[in-house]
Order: structure tokens, then C-alpha cells, then sequence
């Protein structure tokens, strides 16, 4: 089929140039290379395309129809080209975007609202999930993911990293005496996240160097942050949340956070695709901007955190 087609182009140009020698100039390839694949062409036919002189060439009947049909498929052809370079070159058509329920909020909004601004071609389909998807068997161009990440064939590029935090509500936590040891951890009942690789396993540190690690009791899990952070507002249980998750509830106190100088391991966020290659515009641009987004925020909250 391949070669069919590049007979379909040469034999177009022969046609739009009026002999083989001209055809030969545009392809930069000899006259005799010419004739031999428009004899080619004919036998795999089995027709003749053009009638041949000293002076002239003039299409037969079956030429004819057959150089109309081929300048459609060219045609189309070079449409379909310049379609594939317009997505290479700029964010258009639909981006599905795969992130964590904890995103599906005014953060996502601020993250997209100029992308979409400044592409009035791109439409977003968001699949707000904190399970896994199959990239591929669910159509996603690209997934936020916390990692680390289980399927090494994906290719996945580093977003930001947010700080854990162990934290409870007050109307909790009067019920206990004041947790200033992390062997007092023990004592609360946790609000898990089922989608955790370890759910239960909380280890902890401090600068100095110190390490504590314990099995977390729990009478509840989710598979939904929004839940668990819903959980610890309600006074259910304590809970471990990415401090920007609860950013707001820690200033109002509706959150407190415990053992502050004890530090539990940083969840990193990626932005995930099936390959690394050949990306369209769309998916690269998005990532570009999660990654800005993302990194400028925290840089705000830790110089206002130490301006307070």
C-alpha cells in the first residue's frame, strides 16, 4: 500500500508537469527512474494510465480517473499532515487529565482557568480518582499521580513535593491528654486511606536525626481523601493529609496539627503519561503548567509561613 501511494504522488506529478523530465526536476530523482515507476505502476494496474509521444503525454481514460482520484487522496493526505502538525504545535482538541479527588477543587480551577484562557481550542475532560487508572485502556492523555509509582513503563516527571501532616480535630482530640510523645499516637483511632500502598505504617522524624515508626489503629477507611479529611473534621479520628489539603482548617483551628517538630515522609506528586515520545501540544503544555503552578505556590506558603 505504502508504495501504491508514492505511485499515486508520482504519477500526480507527472500529470501537473506535463512529461517525466519535469516530474524527474520535482522529485530530484532521473527521467528513466521516472518511467520505470510509472511502468511499475501500469503493471501492478494492469491498465495504462498515460499514452507517450516524442512531444507529449495525454491521459487515457483510465488515467484520467485515476489522477482524479489521485489528487484527492493527496489532498486529504496533506490535510491530515498539516492536522498532525497543528497538534504538535498547539494545545487543541480534548485533554483527559487524571488527578487525585483531593485536586477536584478551587486548586484544579486555578491550574486550568489560563490554560483554557489562552487555547480557546482545548477542551478538558477531568476524572477526579484516587485509585489507579489504565492510562491506556481509559483514553488518558495525562495523570497526577502521588507516588511512588508502581508501573515502571510509564514515564513519569516530578510535580511537587507537599509535607504530611498528622493533625485532628479539637472536639477529638479533648478526650486525650496532651499528645506531646509520638508514643501517645497509639492511644487515637486513624482515619486511613485504603488506596495507600502501607496504610497503617506511619514512620516519623525529626532534624536531629530521631525515627519512630508505629502500626496506626484504625476503625475507618476510605478511598477518598475528601472523605478522610471530612472524617477528621468531624471530630472522627486523626488523620495524615497533605498540608495543603488542610491548609486553611490548620489557620482556623479546625484542624490541629500534632507533634509538629516530628515529621512524617513527603508525598511527591508526578504528572504521568503512557510515553514519552511524540507528545502532543496539548499534554505538554498542561504539564508545563502543573509543574509552574504547583512550585510557585509552595514557594508562596513557605515564605508566608516564615514571615508569621
Amino acid at each position: 500500500m505504502d508504495s501504491f501511494i508514492k505511485g499515486m504522488a508520482l504519477f500526480a506529478t507527472v500529470v501537473e508537469k506535463g512529461s517525466l523530465a519535469g516530474a524527474a526536476q520535482v522529485l530530484g530523482i532521473s527521467p528513466s527512474a521516472v518511467s520505470q515507476q510509472m511502468a511499475r505502476l501500469e503493471r501492478e494496474a494492469n491498465v495504462s494510465l498515460l499514452h507517450r509521444s516524442t512531444r507529449r503525454l495525454t491521459l487515457t481514460e483510465a488515467g484520467r480517473v485515476f489522477h482524479e482520484h489521485c489528487v484527492k487522496v493527496l489532498e486529504q493526505a496533506e490535510l491530515a499532515r498539516q492536522r498532525l502538525n497543528e497538534y504538535r504545535e498547539a494545545p487543541l482538541g480534548e485533554l483527559r487529565l487524571a488527578a487525585p479527588s483531593g485536586l477536584a477543587s478551587s486548586l484544579m480551577s486555578e491550574i486550568v482557568r489560563p490554560v483554557l484562557l489562552a487555547h480557546p481550542q482545548l477542551q478538558l475532560s477531568l476524572l477526579f480518582q484516587d485509585g489507579i487508572l489504565d492510562l491506556i485502556e481509559q483514553c488518558i492523555d495525562l495523570a497526577i499521580r502521588v507516588g511512588p509509582l508502581p508501573d515502571s513503563s510509564q514515564v513519569a516527571r516530578h510535580l511537587v513535593d507537599w509535607p504530611n501532616v498528622l493533625c485532628a480535630a479539637p472536639s477529638y482530640l479533648a478526650s486525650f491528654a496532651p499528645i506531646v510523645e509520638p508514643e501517645q499516637l497509639q492511644q487515637l483511632d486513624w482515619l486511613l486511606m485504603s488506596t495507600d500502598t502501607q496504610p497503617s505504617l506511619l514512620r516519623l522524624h525529626t532534624e536531629q536525626g530521631a525515627q519512630f515508626e508505629m502500626q496506626m489503629p484504625s476503625r475507618l477507611t476510605a478511598n477518598n481523601i475528601i472523605a478522610v479529611k471530612q472524617f477528621a473534621l468531624d471530630g472522627l479520628g486523626g488523620a495524615v493529609l497533605p498540608e495543603p489539603e488542610i491548609r486553611e482548617h490548620l489557620r482556623s483551628g479546625r484542624l490541629l496539627h500534632l507533634l509538629p517538630q516530628w515529621q512524617a515522609p513527603m508525598i511527591s506528586l508526578y504528572a504521568v503519561t503512557a510515553r514519552r515520545d511524540a507528545q502532543p501540544a496539548k499534554v505538554t503544555v498542561m504539564v508545563e503548567t502543573l509543574q509552574q503552578f504547583l512550585r510557585q505556590r509552595e514557594r508562596q506558603a513557605r515564605i508566608s509561613a516564615s514571615s508569621n
